[in-house]
């Protein structure tokens, strides 16, 4: 090797990039395990996927509770004991709800998975949030609350979620003082049973994986009443707000605000989702963005502006987030007109193109890096309904598509009426 000639350069946007494909098992119960068999590492993910967001909850607060307080003590072990086995074997056991779906997710040695197994079994079998631990995370929750809510940026957060669907909708609820207050021990056993121990789940394994851990997952939950069967999401009408521009007083005596603009958008399904992908990166979303050369290089108004899309299972919504101080935030928000006005009038010229396709390209490349990733990205076709080729026309659009057509993309969806404007301060 002569190390005085340098290697050669090659852009992102040349690689050819594969997804990994998975294994699928199907439990004796209907239960569906997709697996991804890679890694150099004696390490091994397993999530639980349960169809117990906060759109099956019939009261407020309940999908997030049961979940929260689903490794807060069974019949047999307190909260602490739980805890205490599960650092034992220097493992992780996390759980987070969203929308339609909640989630367990472990994190251990390949060596010690069939110890904690039965652990993850008793806690979706026999799960019974103690009074005590509920008080608990109703105290807690009240303190965060209070906390953030003197936050702009987390204010401004709920209330754009809020105009765009409506506080009704699972996308534009939040969290609040009275919620939190009304939960009862009663409310989060009924929804466990109904969607944790007899509900529909989707296991999604990924790592350094025993030659036998089909059968371990068959042992530890093959018989149990869970099911994956066919699953009916409450759909619930879109209520957006009537007005279009906002601005709220949160903290008088703050130096900056929170500025939000945004506008609905279709979901993943949709024809125009690849395209509007790549002309976000180049309106916001990333470093090298115009939104970020222009309001933070150029003007100094911020120190960060990105915009993304809000992806959803039902639909989505395309964002524009920053902070800014507050003599300022009108200001900003002429700039970001008038940079989707830049995109709605002139073409993309390629050398600013190419830049952004090798970001996409080179970005996903940094998600493939990896079992626990491979298998985030098979998660997010599975649970969105997507067809196995997603992932490739996703990389086929950020390699062919052309100013043209991201002229046309913001000519249809980056009209300064179509967004709901807000700032905070």
């Amino acid at each position: 090797m002569n190390r005085k000639i340098a290697p050669p350069i090659k852009d992102a946007v040349d690689f050819d990039l594969k997804l990994k494909p998975y294994d699928k098992y199907v439990l004796r119960n209907g239960v569906e395990v997709y697996a991804v068999n890679a890694g150099a590492e004696e390490l091994i993910q397993i999530e639980w996927i349960f169809f117990a967001g906060n759109c099956y909850e019939e009261k407020r607060m309940v999908a997030t509770a049961a979940n929260f307080l689903l490794k807060n003590g069974t019949t047999q072990k307190s909260a602490f004991a739980i805890n205490e086995q599960v650092d034992y074997y220097g493992a992780s056991l996390a759980r987070a709800c969203y929308n339609e779906t909640a989630s367990i997710t472990l994190h251990s040695l390949t060596k010690h998975l069939h110890r904690l197994l039965p652990l993850v079994r008793e806690l979706l079998t026999d799960a019974n949030f103690p009074e005590e631990e509920l008080l608990l995370f109703q105290q807690n929750s009240r303190q965060r609350l209070e906390v953030n809510l003197k936050k702009n940026d987390f204010v401004a957060n709920r209330l754009i979620d809020e105009y765009l669907f409506g506080f009704e909708h699972p996308y534009g609820t939040y969290s609040r003082f009275e919620d939190l207050a009304a939960l009862e021990r009663a409310d989060l056993i009924a929804f466990y049973d109904r969607y944790y121990r007899t509900g529909k789940c989707i296991l999604f394994v990924a790592g350094k994986l025993p030659a036998t851990i089909f059968e371990q997952l068959e042992t530890a939950f093959g018989d149990l009443p869970l099911h994956g069967g066919v699953v009916e999401v409450p759909v619930k009408p879109v209520l957006p707000a009537l007005e279009r521009k906002y601005r709220v007083v949160n903290d008088p005596n703050g130096v900056q605000g929170a500025i939000r603009l945004a506008r609905d958008f279709p979901n993943r399904h949709h024809p125009d989702f690849f395209g509007a992908q790549v002309l976000n990166a180049i309106l916001g979303g990333f470093f090298g963005s115009r939104l970020m050369n222009n309001i933070r290089e150029d003007k100094g108004y911020t120190y960060g502006i990105y915009s993304y899309l809000q992806n959803h299972v039902q639909q989505s919504a395309w964002v524009v987030s920053t902070e800014a101080g507050k003599d300022v935030c009108e200001a900003a928000i002429l700039e970001i007109y008038n940079e989707m006005a830049d995109l709605r009038d002139e073409l993309v010229e390629e050398e600013e193109l190419m830049l952004v396709r090798n970001y996409l390209m080179g970005s996903i490349l940094g998600d493939l890096d990896g079992p626990f990733h491979i298998i985030g990205r098979w998660k997010n076709i599975v649970l969105n309904g997507l067809e196995e080729d997603y992932f490739y026309q996703s990389i086929k659009t950020i390699k062919t598509i052309q100013p043209e057509e991201l002229q046309q993309l913001a000519r249809k969806y980056l009209q300064p009426e179509s967004f709901y404007e807000l700032v905070v301060v």
